[in-house]
């Protein structure tokens, strides 16, 4: 037997409606080796440098002094263990899985869910498309990665990451087939309108895993920090939600899962109880007034506003200034084409959405005071 059908053996263990490593797609042909494909993905994307960077990424709370509050690293490390897990119950392919799962928030920017809100109406005013952190984090594998000649990711995992979103909420995720034009179209439609965001179906079971998975991994965990640094008193969650999913992070979390499993087992589609499904939502709307909405201060989201725009201008009117970072940093290693090809006003947004937290603050008192301040 050969090192790649050991490597593929427990596809015979497989459900009906998992993704087979045969069922891989991939933009652009290339030479295979042993690895499965979805298998190959992951390691793509762990060693990309989008990936390095999640470890200065915030998840909820920014620049919080708490070091036991949630980064964007262990979000996406939950969502892959909680998404293995279910995977795992249901026979589905767990390469797959993990792929989407460690590339999913990829494309998220500085500052989290306000930093991307900020980036969305820059580039709406300049470039006239939407930015959204999941489109970014297919833009950042297909596009920009290995010095914009893109990774190859598979097109299951590319899908898996577009439609992970678990900001909207259903009671059951059926997955719905397409081909690698039907992808790409709902890929560039949603720089055009927002709302097709909202419509987005994976095209893979367990892109549907993933994205519930991403939904149990934060609302749990959220709480769980905003009670570490005192945003959120526990006694306030309504007993409505804590007495149907549990009062703490671990409790959630299982209740979620094995409700799932026992919901899906055996069907094409992923399934919630209605009275987990009802939970589920009343305490996503609990967290948003309680704990999302608290996150910052009006004074940290207008000076977060105030570090992308002009950031964005400087860069914008600097382009062309071969000392200043954006070319340095990011412009100088890029591929022909991507520089070629890419707007002005697309390569500095590509550029800030790419920083981490600690980055833009640094690049942003550089640009206030270039004499006191050091790279």
């Amino acid at each position: 037997m050969d090192l790649r059908s050991i490597m593929l053996n427990n596809e015979k263990y497989l459900s009906d409606y998992a993704t087979l490593d045969k069922d891989a797609i991939r933009l652009d042909e290339f030479e295979e080796d042993f690895r499965p494909n979805f298998f190959r993905d992951t390691d793509r994307i762990i060693h990309s440098l989008s990936y390095t960077r999640y470890i200065d990424k915030t998840q909820v709370f920014t620049h919080w002094q708490n070091d036991n509050i949630s980064r964007r690293i262990i979000h996406v490390q939950l969502v892959a263990k909680i998404a293995r897990t279910i995977g795992r119950a249901l026979s589905l392919n767990e390469d797959l899985i993990e792929a989407i799962a460690l590339g999913h928030d990829i494309g998220h920017v500085p500052f989290g869910h306000p930093g991307e809100a900020i980036l969305d109406k820059i580039s709406m005013k300049y470039e006239g498309e939407h930015f959204a952190h999941n489109v970014e984090s297919v833009r950042e594998l297909m596009c920009l990665e290995n010095n914009g000649k893109g990774t190859n990711i598979t097109v299951q995992v590319l899908d898996g990451i577009l439609c992970h979103n678990g900001e909207f909420v259903l009671g059951e995720y059926r997955p719905q087939k397409k081909t690698l034009e039907e992808f790409l179209y709902d890929y560039n439609e949603c720089y055009k309108n927002s709302e097709h965001i909202k419509q987005l179906v994976p095209m893979t079971l367990e892109g549907c895993v993933v994205r519930i998975s991403d939904l149990i991994a934060y609302l749990g965990r959220d709480i769980e920090d905003a009670i570490r640094v005192k945003v959120l008193d526990p006694r306030s969650i309504p007993s409505v939600i804590s007495d149907v999913l549990g009062k703490t992070n671990r409790e959630i979390v299982n209740t979620i899962i094995v409700d799932i499993v026992q919901n899906s087992f055996g069907k094409p589609y992923i399934k919630l109880s209605d009275k987990i499904y009802k939970a589920i939502k009343d305490l996503k709307d609990f967290n948003y007034k309680n704990i999302y909405s608290k996150a910052n201060t009006k004074a940290s989201l207008k000076y977060y506003e105030n570090v992308f725009n002009e950031l964005f201008l400087y860069y914008k009117d600097n382009i062309d200034n071969e000392d200043n970072s954006i070319n340095r940093v990011f412009l100088h290693s890029m591929d022909k084409d991507y520089l070629e090809k890419t707007s002005v006003n697309r390569k500095v947004i590509d550029y800030l959405a790419g920083m981490t937290d600690e980055f833009i603050l640094k690049e942003y008192e550089l640009m206030k005071n270039p004499e006191t301040s050091a790279h």
